[in-house]
């Protein structure tokens, strides 16, 4: 079965988000070493997972990234060449390439995804996917980058009381720690 990896960026306080959506608390110049940490990561995907809402500025970002000389790297072109699935309630069509509208509910459609043959899978998304993704126990990564920010109040993933199992932790000099969990049986 494969295997769902969610790669999310948090603050301190456990926010993906400001109240408002804000994201101008998230160190965008990254090291050399946390490039290198989520090439890793990525490198075993071959499906992306996006919800609505971060795939309409995520997908049209890489694209123009991939395109321009300056920006065009590795990264860039995986993240534009694998295929993606965006979850939507109310998009009817996608437009963007090598991607599709999930068209059955989350659980049925992951569940799906996840047995299918194929490498691992990733996701990214907002509060209420990742929330999603969560609450029906789909992740079995979790990859947390931790920014070194407090915001006080914003978008929250955990919605519920879970426990989780450290399997790795990782401070890069950009100031994030990548934390690596599984969630623990019965949580």
């Amino acid at each position: 079965m494969r295997k769902l990896k969610l790669q999310v960026q948090l603050s301190i306080d456990g926010y993906i988000a400001g109240p408002n959506g804000e994201m101008d608390w998230m160190i965008w110049n990254w090291d050399d070493e946390l490039n290198q940490y989520v090439t890793q990561l990525t490198e075993p995907v071959d499906l992306i997972l996006l919800g609505r809402k971060l795939a309409e500025g995520f997908i049209d970002a890489w694209a123009s990234m991939a395109s321009n000389p300056d920006t065009a790297d590795a990264g860039a072109h995986k993240m534009n060449d694998t295929p993606k699935v965006v979850f939507s309630n109310t998009l009817k069509e996608v437009q963007w390439p090598h991607t599709r509208l999930a068209q059955e509910d989350l659980v049925t459609e992951i569940t799906k995804l996840k047995s299918q043959e194929g490498k691992d899978i990733i996701a990214y998304g907002g509060a209420t996917f990742v929330s999603s993704l969560i609450e029906n126990d789909l992740i079995d990564e979790y990859h947390l980058l931790v920014n070194p920010s407090a915001l006080g109040a914003g978008l929250p993933i955990f919605k519920d009381k879970s426990n989780f199992r450290l399997i790795q932790s990782t401070a890069f000099p950009c100031g994030i720690v990548a934390l690596k969990y599984q969630r623990t049986p019965n949580s």
